[in-house]
């Protein structure tokens, strides 16, 4: 009957231990409960079965554990609970199209280095390259890299 027991606690820490690493990453209730499992086990056996028998159910619980993750990375289930669609979409950048180095705009929200900016008539994610900017602070492009769009705080202000 000790068997059984020990056997049924090793099982649940390794199902405990594949849902902690594979689908519920991070410290989790499935990490605590392996590691609950696996201690049990082993403090089952060292009662019950002598010090040869808990020794031998602490390699036992190793063995387990590592063949227990080897076997789930090298099995199909992982491929198939893993994200396999592409992601082929873009931002949409129609409005910053227009844009051009020397335009005036007004921050439509606080740019913590990036936020959104009115320029030309249209609302365009901008970046502070002059740090923190508050909103309605009168703003000029002064690069553009890549598409993104570098403001900084004007001189004059427009109305």
């Amino acid at each position: 009957m000790e068997i059984i027991i020990i056997i049924a606690l090793l099982v649940a820490a390794a199902v405990f231990l594949l849902i902690e690493l594979f689908l519920i990453p991070g410290v989790s209730i499935a990490g605590l409960l392996a590691g609950a499992c696996a201690v049990y086990a082993n403090y089952y056996a060292f009662g019950h079965l002598g010090i040869m028998g808990g020794f031998l159910t602490l390699g036992v619980t190793v063995v387990v554990g590592i063949l227990a993750v080897v076997g789930f990375m090298r099995s199909k289930t992982l491929d198939r609970l893993s994200l396999q669609k592409d992601i082929d979409s873009t931002v949409d950048r129609g409005a910053a199209t227009g844009v051009k180095v020397g335009d005036h705009g007004v921050a439509i929200t606080r740019l913590a280095l990036i936020g959104q900016a009115q320029i030309g008539g249209e609302p365009v994610e901008v970046k502070s390259a002059d740090g923190f900017l508050d909103e309605k602070t009168p703003v000029v492009v002064t690069r553009i890299d890549g598409g993104v769009i570098m403001v900084a705080r004007a001189q004059e202000s427009i109305e």
